[in-house]
């Protein structure tokens, strides 16, 4: 709410103009027509409707200015992208994702993505160094990144009026002399960014001794720019919505945003006097920050709407242009063809403010000295591996042309000192936790990741882990955790009794291969169990608890194709693990009802899998069958290992649950157990969900009595709303092994 309502842009001063080139005029048989578009944040996709318009029309375009989104929409226009082509644009970004600083999911690692859909908050922190990408809510890593890739061919240092297709200008504002400073030259991506960059929103562009922010502080509408350029019409388009009344003006934020309103009009009356015509866009209830997919197909429908209702107007302007009805203009500029894909012949790469390290890494990762042409894709690539793997704060590729291609700049910002990560949830069974994160990036040849981890809850957890990132894909890995455990257990939907233990566990991985879909992880493990205590019924099995160790040797196999983590319509996610459990790497300990040691046998093999798959039924019904299941094999099984089903995830409260519809809390099982589920998911508007789960299982004590008892079935039924915290929802499911109806409430990712 915060940004939105500082997404509104102000007006007016002096102006320093940088790199502004003359226009080459020649002979000229009609007068220059300027559009000049004005800010606005979301509602700027009105720009777009009007555009088309202008096109029907036949309406030359010789000159485009604009302030914030103005100079978006001005500045992919004047490289190429007609109207339409910016209306498929537009339609088919995720602008949720653009406006953040978040990693694109699909080039994150599987591991990296969990951490993305487990943490709320996620901030990079500089310490001993100034951080000069600081200074707003958004770096803009996302937007700058979308820009690179919209203006490929356009990233290095040009001539807007001579380089470009249509002369070009935008406004930012600088705050360290209030000045306005229209960029006639200079890295266009770069231009725009500043233009836009609305002050505690966006961090500042800084360029020289220059601080910049969003132009729409000094001239919003910068019609006076085109006529400086030689535009001798003018088409302005604003973005204004009708006046408030003193009772709109309730809350804290309607106040801030019409104060900020009323300090909209310093040179906007100017401007919009000498515009031959103007148009207003009102963008209804829309505001700065609505970029719904609803919200951007609506704006583009006012904006043609407000042109054709000036369609007369427009038309009688070819008189003044000096053209007849019959006129179209001689360039009709296309779709670009395949801006986002197309590849580039690569002359050489260049690396700036990285170590000789960190170039290494580059070259051998993405094996650079075979590579002899780039893209968007392989772009985007190269700057997340230099922010996610050396660590840096800002990446930037440039395409530099020379003879024969282009050659790759890759620039660095500082490196992070660390990253900091915070979560919360709450639900009915452990009520509020906390989950903190720390990762420290330590300073060596290799890279080299620190992550620390703290749960505050119920289940008390820290985790230290070290992961180092070689130049292949494999991550070795070494893992410290101690767990707090308070475990209540049922027996029929009844609780049976409650178990508190502490929980040692140091893994060591050397196999860790963890890419965008697939993650295969092997190793030895230590575990420690310390038992405080365990209080049950009467009627409870008692069983002496004495504090044991064991060493197992681990394999897991993990695939995630899905296309959304919490409610996937299509893809698919499997899940594997073989354990060979031992106390002394090749045995296992036989400990009786007392807690005596009888005698050792063979260790205890553990092996587990569940697959999920999803298929979409029209546009908002998904099915998703899943199958899972876990086996133990070996005469001795230790009880802290047995098998447990109930809640809602796989390893939640304990690390062998599985869960299983109507039954809410943890139930013990022999030790063979196979089940499968089918759930049906209705989208109801954009982020609700209607969950209908059912499932049936069966467990034994001998893999090959499996089908002989009674069947498990459980049927569940929830709604979920997908916010920016998380799935927010409840449950309510039923199960013939509880016989009792049991109601859950989720707020928060799940950890």
């Amino acid at each position: 709410m915060i940004i939105a309502v500082l997404m509104v842009s102000t007006v007016n001063a002096q102006t320093d103009s940088v790199g502004l080139a003359s226009l080459q005029t020649g002979p000229q048989t009609r007068k220059k027509v300027g559009v000049v578009l004005s800010g606005g944040g979301a509602k700027g996709m009105a720009h777009i409707g009007v555009l088309k318009v202008l096109e029907k029309a036949g309406i030359p375009v010789d000159i485009i200015t604009g302030t914030s989104i103005g100079s978006i929409v001005g500045g992919l226009y004047a490289i190429g992208y007609n109207a339409h082509s910016l209306d498929s644009m537009v339609r088919t970004q995720d602008w949720t994702y653009v406006i953040t600083d978040k990693e694109d999911l699909r080039n994150q690692s599987l591991l990296d993505r969990k951490k993305a859909n487990t943490f709320l908050f996620n901030t990079d922190m500089t310490i001993g160094k100034r951080n000069l990408s600081a200074g707003g809510l958004i770096k803009g890593k996302n937007l700058a990144e979308l820009f690179q890739k919209l203006f490929v061919g356009y990233t290095d240092s040009l001539d807007f009026c001579k380089d470009l297709k249509i002369p070009f200008a935008c406004v930012a504002t600088n705050i360290m002399d209030n000045s306005e400073v229209v960029f006639h030259s200079g890295r266009l991506p770069q231009a725009i960014r500043a233009s836009m960059s609305i002050p505690a929103a966006f961090a500042p562009v800084r360029l020289g001794d220059m601080v910049l922010v969003d132009g729409g502080l000094k001239n919003n509408y910068p019609v006076d720019v085109a006529r400086e350029m030689g535009a001798e019409v003018v088409i302005g388009i604003t973005l204004n919505g009708k006046p408030k009344t003193a009772e709109d003006i309730t809350g804290t934020m309607k106040i801030v945003g019409q104060i900020i309103d009323v300090n909209c009009v310093n040179k906007y009356a100017e401007n919009k006097a000498i515009s031959d015509l103007w148009m207003n866009v009102d963008p209804h209830s829309y505001s700065t920050a609505s970029f719904t997919s609803e919200a951007i197909d609506s704006l583009i429908r006012y904006g043609e709407e407000e042109a054709m209702r000036h369609w007369d107007e427009i038309i009688a302007l070819k008189k003044l242009i000096g053209i007849d009805n019959s006129f179209r203009p001689t360039i009709y500029y296309p779709l670009r063809p395949n801006a986002m894909t197309e590849r580039q012949h690569v002359t050489g790469f260049t690396f700036e403010n990285m170590t000789p390290q960190a170039e290494r890494f580059l070259r051998n990762k993405f094996h650079l000295n075979r590579v002899d042409s780039i893209d968007a894709k392989l772009e985007q690539a190269l700057t997340t591996s230099m922010r996610m793997d050396l660590f840096y704060h800002t990446a930037e590729c440039q395409l530099i042309p020379e003879a024969g291609g282009v050659r790759v700049v890759l620039s660095a910002g500082e490196r992070k000192s660390l990253q900091f990560r915070a979560g919360v949830r709450y639900d009915t069974e452990e009520n509020a936790a906390i989950l903190l994160g720390l990762d420290i990036p330590l300073k060596t040849a290799i890279p080299i990741e620190d992550d620390i981890t703290l749960r505050l809850g119920k289940r008390l957890m820290v985790r230290d882990e070290i992961t180092i990132h070689p130049r292949s894909f494999t991550r070795p890995t070494f893992s410290y955790t101690f767990h707090r455990s308070d475990v209540d257990v049922y027996t029929y939907g009844n609780l049976d009794y409650n178990i508190r233990y502490n929980q040692l566990q140091a893994e060591f991985l050397p196999i860790n291969f963890d890419l965008r879909h697939f993650n295969l992880q092997m190793g030895l493990r230590w575990d420690f169990l310390h038992y405080r205590n365990k209080l049950g019924s009467e009627s409870a099995k008692q069983v002496t608890l004495e504090n044991e160790h064991f060493f197992s040797y681990r394999a897991r196999l993990t695939l995630n194709t899905e296309d959304n983590w919490n409610f996937p319509t299509r893809g698919a996610r499997f899940n594997a693990e073989y354990a060979y459990l031992t106390n002394d790497f090749t045995q296992l300990d036989v400990i009786d009802d007392k807690g005596k040691k009888q005698d050792k046998t063979a260790g205890m093999s553990d092996v587990s899998a569940n697959w999920r798959m999803s298929f979409t039924i029209g546009s908002r019904f998904t099915i998703q069958p899943m199958v899972y299941g876990r086996l133990l094999f070996g005469s001795f099984v230790p009880a802290v290992f047995g098998n447990t089903i109930g809640g809602e995830w796989f390893g939640h409260y304990i690390e062998q649950q599985m869960p299983f519809a109507g039954i809410g809390n943890l139930e013990y099982l022999h030790y063979q157990f196979a089940s499968a589920q089918l759930q049906a998911q209705e989208r109801i508007g954009k982020n609700s969900y209607m969950l209908l789960r059912v499932a049936a299982g069966q467990h034994s004590k001998k893999l090959k009595e499996l089908f002989d008892h009674s069947t498990l079935v459980g049927i569940q039924g929830g709604y979920y709303y997908n916010t920016i915290f998380g799935p927010v929802g409840a449950t309510l499911g039923y199960s013939n092994h509880t016989k009792k109806a049991y109601f859950f409430i989720n707020l928060g990712y799940e950890f």
